[in-house]
């Protein structure tokens, strides 16, 4: 009976954690002006390196928002008290994920929004980095 309930807990957080991922993943690709999976498929193109190289300075920036969301929630489900508190800290990570991603493209001495189409892999990789980096940050300060 103890294994049915694990289960069952299991299901109910599993419906919750991944639809605020991809609630994410939406609000994420929403707040930029130019497209990441466009981006992403158009990189296939070889023939163009200005979109291979978008392509993949999209794939960082979006994957490191995706990684650092996860370890938001991950945190959030282990230190939850609630699947309500579980919401509110999914909700919380995503928000602050857009906002360290806004501030990287106020703080830097070059346009992170025009350098990620033009190909700057550079920049999609640091991208990456400081989105894992905020993430794992966030995660780390959900207690209860």
């Amino acid at each position: 009976m103890a294994q049915l309930d694990a289960i069952v807990n299991f299901l109910i957080y599993l419906g919750i954690t991944v639809p605020l991922l991809g609630l994410g993943i939406l609000f994420f690709t929403w707040t930029t002006p130019y497209s990441e999976f466009k981006m992403i498929r158009d990189g296939s193109e070889v023939t163009d390196p200005v979109k291979v190289g978008a392509a993949r300075a999209a794939a960082y920036d979006l994957g490191g928002k995706i990684l650092g969301q996860t370890a938001v929630l991950a945190s959030a489900v282990y230190h939850s008290v609630g699947l309500l508190d579980l919401v509110v800290w999914g909700l919380l990570g995503i928000a602050f994920q857009i906002i360290v991603f806004y501030l990287f493209e106020l703080l830097t001495p070059f346009k992170v929004l025009a350098e990620i189409p033009k190909g700057n892999v550079s920049v999609g990789q640091f991208s990456f980095c400081l989105s894992l980096a905020s993430g794992l940050l966030m995660a780390s300060l959900i207690s209860y």
